[in-house]
């Protein structure tokens, strides 16, 4: 910067040789600095201004803004989500195997008030308790005549009670479009589909969101818009299912049963073609889980996949299979069943004296906890537990339902061989129906083990061996001894050669441990056809009591096996299966596969 001198040398000679004051000069100077001082700082000063205004502006502009934003959008509840997401209300459907609605949407309509408009609240109040007789008189009171904004009296209405409504003539009562989850079928597959809920929520929209079964396993699934025009297709057949659910009411019902759970299987895929559970519920109007008391007293309880129960001599067709498959015994080897069986202090018994000894096969057409707990005895604590892993029994079942990852077998915290021996017969280890159908479904289909599904699956999903086809099929053999001649005789069904075994095991105490004495779970696992297996049908009975004769009977023969049997004989056609003549054995000749 170049500052001008006050009193410039040139200037002040030349007025000294004119006769002028030189002190002039530099008041005049000292003036036209100032003047050029006062033009800086004012021009300074404007400038603040203007970028001071221009900011006011701004931010005037930006709350305006924002307030016709707010203006303009729906009013909701107050909650701590993400700004600016949408909601987004489609959800795809749910169909069974063969296209059928399972779970659909539904427009409908929410109620919802805006106290600051209305001109009467009292009255509507009134009018309100009319058509909702649910709703608490002073809590709406309270609302609709305090300092609210906004709130939700209703979240879905029928078309008559929005018109009831409309009548009333209160502009402070408003209605909201809503899409809401219907499962036209009731009841029926309750537990698969779980049910679902609202999310978030605005009057013009809804969140739709699965709470339970297949609905909140598929979730993202099922509200992602790419795949909104994509029904979820699942494997289970309405008809089949409706049948099963019939039947095994009417069981629980006859039996006196607290509870009954069923479930039907391919066995070469896996796919789950009916599963039922009971007590069941509404999906459309899904009741609150239980805070206090026994979880499984709770309709929402899942049975299937959530029951973990000892399964009694369902098991003892595991250890004679994997003694075949070792070498150890041949089904016609015979087995040492004299009784008590000691060991230390404890005692191993039969139902009744069954001899010194048997064969293997009669072992298990006579069920045999003795013969059992001898071949157990052969195979030893560590191969028992491969081969138990192998079929599955050691983690939950990966079927597609939240509630599975809560059925996690029980196991001994010290497998020993007393362990050995009472597991080999269904005692000291708890499993789920689930479990066992898809253990049930790997002897049936030759020896490979089965991953259940609830979704439709385009081929076999079989997965590694667990055992050869010829312990497969003997087993299969024994099994269909098991109906035609052993404990299970009620579950014979004329043209169908159903195999099975039957499993009654004392229901344990919930405290104290120990077992009760007049409550057992009776469970029926069965495959059918015999000679073809196709479908592994699993029935058990939570506490059974069949009263029919002189004295009440509890056992599985009794009380699941018809119940099975009744199931069998109202599904097989449905599932396009012919009644046929059962092949017979033909006399020298050997059948193999190739």
């Amino acid at each position: 910067m170049i500052r001008t001198p006050l009193r410039p040398l040139a200037r002040i000679l030349d007025a000294r040789a004119k006769g002028e004051n030189p002190d002039a000069i530099e008041r005049e100077n000292i003036r036209i600095r100032h003047e050029q001082m006062r033009d800086r700082a004012r021009m300074r000063a404007e400038g603040r201004l203007l970028v001071l205004g221009v900011m006011f502006f701004c931010a005037f502009a930006l709350i305006g803004g924002r307030m016709g934003v707010l203006a303009s959008t729906e009013p909701s509840e107050p909650r701590s989500s993400v700004a600016g997401a949408q909601i987004l209300a489609q959800r795809a459907d749910i169909v069974d195997r063969k296209g059928r609605i399972l779970a659909t949407n539904f427009e409908t309509h929410s109620l919802y008030a805006q106290p600051p408009q209305m001109i009467d609240p009292e009255r509507a109040v009134n009018e309100l308790m009319r058509i909702f007789p649910d709703l608490d008189r002073e809590r709406l009171t309270r609302d609709l005549t305090g300092k609210r904004k906004f709130l939700w009296v209703k979240k879905k209405l029928s078309p008559e009670q929005k018109q009831a409504v409309h009548d009333i003539g209160e502009p402070g009562l408003l209605f909201g479009p809503r899409e809401m989850r219907l499962y036209p079928n009731g009841r029926l597959a309750a537990h698969v589909m779980g049910g679902a809920s609202f999310g978030r929520e605005g009057v013009h929209a809804a969140e739709v969101i699965g709470v339970a079964g297949v609905e909140k396993t598929f979730d993202e699934r099922l509200r992602d818009p790419a795949h909104g025009h994509e029904p979820l297709r699942l494997s289970l057949d309405l008809s089949v299912q409706a049948a099963t659910e019939r039947v095994l009411h009417g069981g629980m019902k006859l039996m006196n049963a607290k509870g009954a759970t069923a479930i039907l299987m391919e066995v070469k895929t896996g796919e789950i073609l009916a599963i039922a559970s009971l007590p069941d519920f509404d999906p459309n109007d899904r009741p609150r889980p239980a805070v206090e008391g026994n979880p499984s007293d709770s309709p929402l309880f899942n049975r299937a996949v959530q029951g973990v129960y000892e399964l009694g001599s369902t098991f003892k067709i595991f250890a004679v299979a994997q003694a075949l498959e070792l070498g150890l015994i041949k089904p016609s080897t015979m087995i040492d069943t004299k009784g008590p069986l000691r060991w230390g202090k404890h005692r191993i018994r039969d139902f009744r004296d069954y001899g010194s000894e048997m064969t293997a096969t009669k072992v298990i057409v006579k069920s045999s906890n003795i013969g059992t707990a001898r071949i157990a005895q052969m195979i030893g604590a560590e191969r028992q537990q491969d081969f138990l892993k192998k079929l599955g029994f050691f983690e939950p079942t990966p079927v597609e339902m939240v509630e599975g990852q809560g059925g996690q077998p029980l196991l001994p915290s010290r497998w020993s061989e007393l362990s050995t021996m009472t597991i080999s017969y269904g005692h000291g280890l708890s499993a789920t129906p689930m479990h066992l159908a898809a253990a049930y479904a790997t002897l049936a289909n030759g020896g490979r083990k089965v991953t259940p599904s609830l979704l439709r699956q385009p081929a076999a999903q079989l997965g590694p061996r667990v055992m050869s086809e010829q312990t497969a099929r003997a087993s299969m053999t024994m099994l269909r001894q098991v109906v035609s001649e052993g404990t299970a005789s009620f579950g014979e069904v004329e043209g169908y050669a159903v195999a099975g075994k039957t499993g009654t095991a004392d229901k344990p105490k919930e405290r104290g441990g120990g077992y009760y004495e007049d409550k057992v779970i009776a469970t029926f696992a069965s495959a059918f056809p015999a000679h073809d297996p196709q479908y592994v049908l699993v029935v058990t009975l939570d506490e059974p009591v069949e009263t029919s004769g002189e004295e009440p009977a509890r056992t599985a023969g009794w009380t699941a096996v018809p119940v099975a049997a009744e199931i069998i004989r109202r599904v097989a056609p449905l599932l396009g299966l012919r009644p046929q003549i059962e092949p017979g054995e033909l006399a020298g000749i050997t059948l193999t596969s190739n």
